[in-house]
């Protein structure tokens, strides 16, 4: 009786220590932050090929906030799920109101993904339609899974918000093509996501930024491919094996709307590089 009480608890003091060990807060990619003068923010990685979660700032990791144009991952996929979009290719005329030089002309798809055109966007999801806008995010169940009033303003307005840590999930499932939706169109939105291609990894991302009272909130979602060409066993038909190890993140910090000390949409992007790096998902 002694002898099995002990190997129950030796097991479970084990899977308790692997759950840990799984599972690490990384406070030094807080320094990255400080030196930027940011205040507020997190990082959340998780690691495909370890099966293990990465994070700065835990609670910051789990608060939910507006999606802005990382909501443009979703929306592309209901877009092109419902045949609104037959393909990326599909042109929206301007409607001639100037906003900016990037948006103000005729664009498909896959250039108003690249250029986060908000007019493109809202009228993909006013195709769509509420029904079927809220059906797929029930079936998704991404974040607070609200439109509130108008189908082209929710992921703007505050009306929907998801948290870092659901955009990681979220971004797994679409890697693996696990989202209640076609492969094809699983494909597609992955290819259009593409930021960074180099012989060493793959970097897909979409940046979002929120206006929230009186502090803009900063996203960037998505995830990164280490390329590693692993060597065949001698006599081998092949002389190197291509393998892609994927990593899936989501980087979230806010900054008042009065700082334009920076340009803090690439800090952003610089900050994610040095953590990719730190981690050893992107080489340095």
């Amino acid at each position: 009786m002694y002898l099995r009480a002990l190997l129950v608890f030796l097991s479970v003091a084990f899977i308790s220590s692997c759950t840990q060990t799984r599972i690490k807060d990384h406070t030094e990619w807080g320094k990255y932050y400080e030196q930027n003068g940011i205040k507020n923010a997190c990082f959340m990685l998780r690691d495909n090929n370890h099966e293990s979660i990465h994070y700065f700032n835990k609670e910051r990791c789990t608060q939910r906030f507006t999606p802005a144009s990382t909501f443009k991952i979703f929306n592309s996929l209901a877009a092109l799920e419902t045949a609104v979009a037959p393909d990326d290719q599909l042109v929206i005329k301007w409607d001639g109101k100037v906003r900016r030089p990037e948006w103000d002309k005729d664009m498909d798809m896959r250039e108003a993904f690249k250029v986060s055109c908000v007019p493109y966007y809202q009228e993909i999801a006013r195709r769509v339609g509420p029904a079927r806008m809220q059906h797929f995010m029930d079936t998704v169940k991404y974040g607070n899974m609200k439109i509130g009033g108008a189908v082209d303003t929710f992921w703007l307005d505050n009306s929907l918000q998801v948290s870092p840590d659901e955009q990681t999930g979220f971004v797994k499932k679409l890697y693996f093509a696990e989202l209640p939706f076609s492969e094809r169109t699983q494909r597609i939105v992955k290819t259009l996501m593409l930021q960074e291609q180099t012989p060493a990894y793959n970097l897909y991302y979409k940046t979002g930024t929120g206006h929230v009272g009186d502090k803009y909130i900063y996203w960037v979602v998505g995830f990164a491919e280490r390329i590693e060409h692993v060597k065949e066993p001698e006599g081998s038909m092949n002389k190197s094996d291509v393998r892609n190890y994927p990593y899936f993140f989501a980087e979230n910090f806010e900054i008042p709307v009065t700082d334009t000390s920076k340009d803090w949409s690439k800090v952003r992007i610089d900050i994610l590089h040095n953590i990719l790096k730190d981690y050893g998902a992107i080489p340095r």
